[in-house]
């Protein structure tokens, strides 16, 4: 981006009114919880890296089936020896970041709103993206008896998860690329954009409340399940139908002063993309198994099925989407300019990368010198 694009200064109304719901990844409810599932055990000779234990955050969703497999294989515990991992998970962007800063987490699963906005909050001084781990996995779902083309969607109510969060960016782009006119704000205007949680979204489908949404899986197969039709994938309004939907972030002192461990945690990332890609199948069950830990109930297959095909897991930042996402922001009303160069440190990643024969990734022109 060639201009600064500070996505801190909000409008007021935003500020005020939305804060502690903006930019968040795409979870259920609002908390932060400890990962009470069985961790592998550490045997006792295994030799610990600079760090006796590395406390890593992601959100108990398919988009961060990476960390979820990862722990619960054991992939990513193999890599990091005697150093302990100590899981948490999050449902909501912000709360992640806090946790980041104030040293309750390390390194973190999280989606890229919440990843612009915690760097630009900080002046560039709390966090780094280090690696990709997930595209995809975003669709338009609606009514079918309301909308039967996407000129339909004028006029309508559509929900995204929150003001000014990923999801709701997209729309606010998608509904000016259309020539229509909407307050990002209030919301208001050719489409009535209803910010609904995740976790509420399925209901207020049922009740007719809003006539679509656009949302992330699983929410996304779970209006499906309840009726709903996709209407399009948001995959296929990015180039090579791929977009960033999952980063993995690490606190700069954290990268500093315990660089192995940080490398341990990206190779147990790469081995276990490599993984999930290599057994689809058997990832999908130990996602939704490590989900049905985490929330007490797994997604039926309905949901469960459709939804895991929708999320390409890769390595690749995919730094160029990153930066026109923030373009986005900027364009909807919502954010002013900001200035992203030095959000990305690649350097652990393409050393893991060279290492295990694979190809290095950019960081668009957006990492640190």
């Amino acid at each position: 981006m060639s201009a600064a694009r500070p996505l801190t200064t909000l409008r007021t109304f935003a500020v005020i009114a939305a804060l502690p719901l903006l930019l968040t990844a795409c979870g259920y409810g609002a908390d932060s919880s400890d990962d009470d599932g069985k961790q592998p055990e550490v045997a006792a000779d295994a030799k610990k890296l600079s760090a006796d234990t590395v406390k890593i955050g992601y959100f108990p969703n398919l988009t961060h089936a990476t960390a979820l497999v990862g722990v619960q294989e054991g992939l990513l515990q193999k890599e990091l020896g005697g150093t302990k991992i100590q899981p948490s998970t999050f449902n909501a962007g912000p709360s992640e970041i806090e946790a980041l800063n104030s040293g309750s987490i390390d390194i973190g699963w999280i989606g890229p709103s919440p990843s612009i906005n915690g760097y630009t909050k900080a002046q560039g001084k709390n966090l780094r993206i280090i690696s990709g781990s997930a595209s995809g996995g975003v669709k338009l779902v609606v009514n079918p008896k309301k909308i039967k083309s996407l000129k339909d969607v004028k006029g309508k109510k559509i929900a995204t998860p929150q003001l000014g969060n990923t999801q709701d960016v997209a729309l606010l782009n998608w509904i000016s690329e259309q020539g229509w006119k909407v307050d990002a704000e209030s919301g208001k205007g050719d489409v009535s954009v209803v910010r609904t949680d995740n976790k509420i979204t399925p209901d207020a489908y049922k009740s007719g409340s809003i006539d679509g949404a656009w949302v992330p899986e699983p929410t996304a197969s779970k209006l499906v399940a309840d009726g709903a039709k996709v209407l399009l994938d948001e995959s296929d309004l990015w180039p090579d139908k791929k977009f960033v939907i999952t980063n993995i972030i690490v606190s700069q002192s954290f990268l500093k002063d315990h660089p192995d461990v940080v490398e341990a945690v990206l190779r147990g990332s790469v081995k276990t993309n490599e993984w999930i890609n290599a057994n689809p199948d058997q990832a999908k069950a130990s996602a939704n198994k490590a989900l049905e830990k985490l929330s007490g109930k797994a997604l039926p297959a309905n949901v469960l099925d459709p939804a895991w095909k929708s999320v390409t897991f890769l390595d690749d930042p995919l730094a160029a989407t990153l930066d026109t996402q923030a373009e986005h922001s900027v364009a909807s009303g919502l954010l002013e300019e900001t200035d992203l160069k030095g959000i990305y440190d690649l350097r652990p990643l393409n050393k893991v990368l060279k290492a295990e024969g694979k190809d290095s990734v950019d960081d668009a022109g957006l990492g640190v010198k």
